[in-house]
């Protein structure tokens, strides 16, 4: 395989560089095109997996075919740390990708990525065996295959208005908008607990000083629930979740709890202990900053891509095969020292994994009459699970500003594939944030769960305002 990686088109110049990606890019619009042309579900299962990707191997094998993954674990129990049992575990890189080489592989790079070399000094990726270990349950897959010619977006075509759940609306996509919403309505169960994340922000430029910030993080989707049922059912709510700081200091107390229906703007309460009342937020959504993290994370930036999609075009480029971070096991490694991964300008290469995939990629750019901080993004979105992968923010000047990594990983709770655990690089302001990790907590503290009964968070008055006040005042 590696030789596949390494043919010659090292030297190429910026111009050749770019010229074969273009042709690249138009090769798999064109074969993404005729397969959601077809809109046949007896694809799905045959020629397409049952989530709509690719069953075939890539032309020169780097990507194999794709068959049922099966377990993904060996001897995996609740608190061990979930790497440590991948079935894949012994992989050794095929090769590395740094500042020296990375013209051999700019074909296979986003433009991010390839700016994250030569903006960062000792930056390095490792490339492993593509694994294509994303599988899903069947009534998940039973429900797909009947989205087929029946789920449906709304008349902007911009918001999710039906579809049969917990199933992909879209395995066959036609726009960049059904691309996002299949992401969004990826299977993940019923809901994702994690008592304590582990999050961080790199020191400013001529300090020495991390931010780092732990929570109490809780998500629930209802409409994750097994068997089949619509959307609709459910008032169209695409996820809640509820959210309690340890610290620092200056946030420890402070809660909230965010509501966010199909097409609508966030419902979000705020628990401030120093007043100790709950406030609604009606502007914290978009490209609102988060609270506490310096104006370098914005909400529509958690996730690779959360929140209504309403201030953007959703243009779908198509399909490129290309290294993204998958199988990554290095930000759920609850057993490491977090000094040891989060290094002073990047993760470090040892706990973040690359393999060839093919993904749709997506541009976003602000509609007319719309605001946004960053007018221009690209989305990079897996064929086999639908998770985001990537994603690049351009400032107002048409230049790269900020890199998202999504790290998806095999859930061995439900048989499928989820990205909690993510970075962003801020290449203007030069730091970087990592968040959603379980990073030398000691414990494996990501749990997903399939069964919503006994679970008090588990029901849709949790997530109220008067039952924010409840339980942060106890």
């Amino acid at each position: 395989m590696k030789e596949v990686f390494e043919r010659p088109s090292a030297g190429i110049s910026n111009r050749s560089g770019a010229r074969h990606l273009i042709v690249a890019l138009a090769v798999l619009t064109a074969i993404g095109a005729v397969q959601a042309a077809q809109k046949d579900p007896a694809l799905l299962g045959t020629k397409l997996t049952p989530l709509g990707g690719e069953v075939a191997a890539s032309s020169d094998g780097a990507i194999p075919a794709w068959t049922p993954p099966g377990k993904q674990d060996e001897g995996w129990s609740h608190g061990q740390v979930r790497g440590e049992h991948w079935k894949f575990k012994n992989d050794k890189p095929l090769f590395s990708i740094n500042s020296g080489n990375v013209s051999q592989y700019a074909s296979k790079l986003s433009p991010g990525q390839v700016e994250l070399f030569k903006k960062i000094p000792g930056y390095r990726m490792d490339v492993y065996p593509t694994r294509r270990s994303c599988g899903v349950p069947n009534f998940v897959a039973d429900n797909t295959k009947q989205n087929v010619g029946f789920a449906k977006l709304d008349a902007d075509g911009l918001a999710l208005q039906e579809a049969h759940v917990p199933g992909i609306p879209f395995p066959l996509p036609s726009t960049g908008a059904e691309v996002m919403w299949n992401m969004k309505m990826r299977y993940r169960g019923v809901g994702f607990e994690m008592s304590k994340t582990v999050s961080g922000l790199s020191p400013r430029k001529g300090s020495d000083d991390w931010l780092r910030t732990s929570t109490d993080w809780f998500m629930y989707t209802p409409w994750g629930e097994k068997g089949s049922a619509l959307f609709s059912s459910f008032d169209r709510l695409e996820v809640a979740t509820y959210f309690s700081y340890y610290d620092p200091a200056a946030l420890a107390g402070q809660a909230g709890v965010v509501t966010t229906k199909a097409g609508e703007q966030a419902t979000t309460f705020y628990y401030f202990p120093g007043q100790r009342r709950v406030r609604r937020m009606p502007s914290y959504s978009y490209d609102a900053p988060q609270i506490g993290l310096d104006n370098q994370y914005t909400i529509d930036e958690s996730n690779v891509f959360f929140g209504p999609m309403d201030r953007f075009d959703w243009k779908l480029i198509g399909k490129q095969e290309m290294l993204v971070p998958y199988n990554s096991f290095g930000a759920y490694d609850n057993s490491a020292k977090i000094d040891d991964v989060a290094k002073r300008d990047y993760i470090a290469p040892e706990s973040r994994r690359y393999e060839l995939h093919r993904v749709w990629v997506v541009e976003a750019t602000v509609r007319p009459g719309m605001r946004h901080q960053a007018p221009k993004r690209l989305f990079y979105i897996d064929e086999d699970s639908w998770n985001a992968l990537m994603a690049v923010d351009y400032d107002k000047q048409g230049q790269i500003w900020k890199v998202r990594e999504g790290y998806t990983i095999p859930v061995y709770e439900t048989g499928s594939c989820d990205m909690e655990a993510q970075a962003q690089y801020n290449l203007v302001d030069g730091r970087y944030l990592y968040d959603m990790t379980s990073i030398g907590v000691g414990k494996d503290d990501h749990r997903w769960l399939t069964e919503s009964a006994g679970n008090p968070r588990l029901k849709r008055d949790f997530y109220t305002s008067d039952n924010l006040r409840a339980n942060s005042e106890r």
